[in-house]
């Protein structure tokens, strides 16, 4: 986009304000080639507030606003995701889930975003134990708050679920429901084992009570560097148990972090502190 068509002036050094604002609050590191996508996400928060210039916006920002930031996080953060993303990692999730002898099991999903994800291991946790009661338990978090209120209500324009076998739109998914038509509502077994929360992963303390058995923490380190990932990832150690998995995205490596998290190959890691003598966990 030139500059000429643009509504409001959005100068490099905006930008470059904008990328320090989103990677002190958020931990994301916004590549140059993002100033057009910056541009056309927050030029809709002007408009809003009345604003004419980038400058009095950040200032806004900058002002402690807290509605604002979370916002403006919201704004700029990216929500791709689809049911069953990635399908090795649920093969392997069923195997370790039935494998796993401590119940109930804890699954933390820390990019939620609309929530196929955290629905996906509902299915899969179901799957395992052949039962939509299963004795699993999943947190479902996110950074922003429109994505999780979009999972929480669970309701998804049939395309979304287009891809799913016959099978499992019949067993996980209702038509009507109150879903418009169209629309399918998962199951309220599903939505049972899931509670939804925002947490930010660059937050000092993560608000969450370990131990988890399961994390998933797919696609989300790529927008951050590798010293927000080491810092992120040495709050995660703590938080899996001795025998837990950790689940990356497919474009994810986490080798920088070799001393907390230990590679088992196909993005799955265990911790790097786990006994030499314990079982290998089977991948």
């Amino acid at each position: 986009m030139s500059e000429r068509d643009r509504e409001f002036h959005f100068t490099s050094a905006d930008f470059e304000r904008v990328r320090k604002l989103i990677y002190k609050h958020a931990g994301i590191s916004l590549a140059p080639i993002k100033q057009d996508m910056v541009y056309s996400r927050l030029a809709r928060r002007l408009r809003a507030l009345g604003y004419t210039t980038f400058e009095q916006y950040l200032a806004h920002l900058e002002s402690n606003d807290e509605a604002e930031w979370e916002t403006f996080v919201n704004s700029l953060t990216t929500n791709l995701t689809s049911f069953f993303r990635e399908a090795h990692h649920f093969d392997i999730l069923v195997r370790h889930l039935r494998e796993l002898k401590q119940r109930p099991i804890r699954i933390w999903c820390s990019a939620a975003s609309t929530g196929e994800e955290p629905y996906t291991l509902a299915m899969t946790a179901c799957e395992a134990f052949d039962t939509l009661t299963p004795p699993v338990s999943i947190v479902a978090s996110d950074i922003d708050t429109n994505v999780l209120a979009t999972a929480e209500k669970g309701v998804y324009p049939i395309e979304r679920v287009e891809k799913l076998s016959t099978e499992r739109l019949r067993r996980f998914f209702l038509k009507g429901s109150g879903a418009q038509a169209g629309y399918v509502r998962v199951r309220p077994e599903l939505q049972k084992l899931l509670n939804f929360t925002r947490i930010n992963l660059l937050d000092a303390r993560l608000p969450l009570q370990g131990p988890f058995d399961i994390m998933f923490c797919r696609n989300v380190m790529i927008y951050f560097d590798k010293p927000t990932q080491y810092a992120i990832l040495k709050k995660f150690s703590p938080l899996l148990r001795e025998d837990g998995l950790l689940f990356a995205g497919h474009s994810e490596s986490f080798l920088h972090a070799a001393d907390v998290f230990r590679s088992l190959g196909r993005t799955v890691y265990e911790r790097a502190d786990r006994p030499a003598s314990a079982p290998a966990l089977k991948i």
